[in-house]
């Protein structure tokens, strides 16, 4: 790459607070030997279970298109690996979407998420701090998709709930409770 094109390259805004600011707070709160010690995010991934898609198909290209346009990258489909006749659900079936960003598209996500849709929230009071996985993962979710701007809200047939994962390189719950806050991500008191 020439410099002019390393110039113009985007950086988003929630990386270069990371860089700038948190990692220098969070290596003297985490008593971190140095920069690469700090914990950083890894991945986000998104999921979309669409239970009634086995009933109609066109549900499942509705669920991704939204999932798409919330996320800014195209959805993968999901289908089942067998068949539950309990369900009605037979092999191959399409039951959900899901979407894994990375790098910038995990930063911007993350920061549309923490300054817009989650204020937009009703009776909003914070996120449990209890559901970190013991390896420094966090997993939410959030009943409907209409809390994100992109989303038209006359064009929405039916109101579908998500679940967000959000992957960190730290080695307990301590670190990547601290890296989200950092972030401004609202926990519960």
């Amino acid at each position: 790459m020439s410099e002019a094109n390393l110039e113009k390259k985007y950086i988003p805004r929630l990386l270069t607070i990371y860089r700038e600011e948190i990692v220098p707070q969070l290596k003297d709160k985490l008593h971190s030997e140095n920069n690469l010690a700090v914990p950083r995010l890894i991945k986000i991934v998104v999921n979309m279970g669409v239970g009634e898609a086995a009933s109609d198909s066109k549900i499942i290209e509705k669920a991704a298109e939204e999932l798409g346009v919330i996320t800014g990258q195209k959805a993968k489909i999901c289908r089942s690996r067998k068949a539950i006749s309990n369900f009605k659900l037979r092999a191959g079936q399409a039951i959900g979407c899901c979407v894994t960003l990375r790098k910038n598209m995990m930063y911007e996500f993350l920061d549309r998420l923490i300054t817009v849709s989650i204020p937009r929230i009703r009776d909003f009071r914070g996120f449990s701090s209890k559901s970190f996985d013991k390896r420094g993962n966090y997993t939410f979710g959030l009943s409907e998709q209409g809390i994100f701007p992109e989303i038209n809200l006359d064009k929405v047939g039916r109101t579908q709930g998500m679940n967000i994962c959000i992957n960190t390189s730290a080695i307990n719950d301590e670190g990547a409770r601290e890296l989200l806050k950092s972030f401004g991500f609202p926990f519960r008191r």
